[in-house]
C-alpha cells in the first residue's frame, strides 16, 4: 500500500465521524452503555468476519495484553463520555467541543520529547477554547442543567486525544487489533449497563437504523481506517483533515434539522478550526539547510 493511498484511506474516518453526532441523536432514547455494547459489538463482529475470511486472525496472537487494554480503554472511554455527552447537552455545542481533540493533539505533541511548545501553539489553544466558551456561555444560559454534558464532551477529547497519540507510537502493531479493542470495549459496556443503566431500546425502524449505521461507519470501520491511516500515510496531512469534523459534523446536524444555523454556532466553529489550524502552523519545524544547500537533522 502507497503513502497516498494509506492517507485516503485516513481520510474516511474523518468522513464518517462527521456522522457520529447525527446517529447518536437519532439512536435515542438508547442509554449510552448499551449504546456503545451495540455499536460496538457490530463493529467489532464485522472486523472479526473479515479477520475470518482473509485468515488474519493469526495476526491477534502476537498483540502484547497491554496493547489490547490500552485500545480498549481509549475506545470505550472516548465513547462512553461523547455518548453521553450528547445526552446531557445539546448536540451540535457538545459535538464542538468533544471536536477539540485535533487542536489537543497539536498541543501534546509539542510537549513530546524532541519537540517545543511554540507561541502558535498557545495562540491557536486561545482562539480555539474562546470558541468553546462561547458555545457553554450561550449553552447554559439557554437551557439549564447541561453543565455536566460540556465537561464530559471536553473529557472525550481529552481521552481521544491521547489514544491517538499513544497510537503514532504503535506503528509495529496490526490494525486487526482494533477488531478486540471493538469486541472487548462492547463487553465492558455491556457489564457497566447492567448495573449502571435501565434498559431502554429504540422505538422505530430509524432508531435501529442509526444503531446499526453508527456500529458499521463511525464506531466500526473508522477506526481500522484511521489506524491504517495514522500508521502507514502522512500523518500531518491528516491530522490538517481533523480539523475539519467539527465543521462537517455541525453541517450535518443543521442540514438534518437537528440543529439551528445561528451565527453564535458559525463564530464557535471557525474560532476552534482557526485556533487548531494555527497551532498546527506552528508545529511545522523550519527546514535547517548547510551553507552549501543541504538539509540538516
Amino acid at each position: 500500500m502507497t503513502r497516498n493511498a494509506a492517507s485516503l484511506i485516513g481520510f474516511s474516518a474523518v468522513a464518517l465521524w462527521a456522522l457520529l453526532a447525527l446517529f447518536t441523536v437519532a439512536s435515542a432514547p438508547v442509554p449510552p452503555l448499551l449504546l456503545n455494547a451495540l455499536c460496538f459489538a457490530i463493529g467489532g463482529g464485522v472486523g472479526l468476519v473479515w479477520l475470518a475470511f482473509t485468515g488474519g486472525l493469526r495476526q491477534l496472537r502476537g498483540v502484547p495484553v497491554s496493547v489490547y487494554a490500552f485500545g480498549t480503554a481509549g475506545l470505550f472511554g472516548y465513547h462512553f463520555l461523547y455518548f453521553s455527552a450528547l445526552r446531557l447537552a445539546p448536540p451540535a455545542e457538545a459535538g464542538l467541543i468533544a471536536y477539540l481533540w485535533p487542536l489537543l493533539i497539536v498541543l501534546f505533541s509539542g510537549l513530546l520529547p524532541g519537540e517545543r511548545l511554540r507561541l502558535g501553539h498557545v495562540a491557536g489553544a486561545l482562539l480555539a477554547f474562546s470558541g468553546a466558551a462561547l458555545i457553554v456561555s450561550g449553552g447554559i444560559g439557554a437551557l439549564e442543567g447541561t453543565g455536566a454534558g460540556y465537561a464530559l464532551a471536553f473529557l472525550a477529547a481529552l481521552t481521544w486525544s491521547s489514544y491517538s497519540l499513544i497510537s503514532r507510537r504503535l506503528g509495529h502493531v496490526p490494525t486487526a487489533a482494533v477488531t478486540v479493542f471493538c469486541l472487548a470495549s462492547s463487553v465492558l459496556a455491556g457489564i457497566a449497563h447492567l448495573f449502571l443503566e435501565t434498559p431502554q431500546w429504540p422505538e422505530s425502524a430509524l432508531g435501529w437504523g442509526a444503531v446499526l449505521a453508527l456500529g458499521l461507519g463511525p464506531v466500526g470501520l473508522a477506526f481500522f481506517t484511521w489506524d491504517i491511516g495514522v500508521k502507514r500515510g502522512d500523518i500531518q496531512l491528516l491530522g490538517t483533515a481533523s480539523y475539519a469534523a467539527p465543521l462537517l459534523s455541525t453541517l450535518v446536524l443543521v442540514v438534518a434539522g437537528v440543529a439551528r444555523a445561528t451565527p453564535t454556532l458559525a463564530i464557535s466553529a471557525a474560532l476552534i478550526a482557526g485556533g487548531a489550524v494555527l497551532a498546527a502552523r506552528a508545529g511545522r519545524k523550519p527546514v535547517r539547510r548547510s551553507k552549501d544547500g543541504q538539509s540538516l537533522p
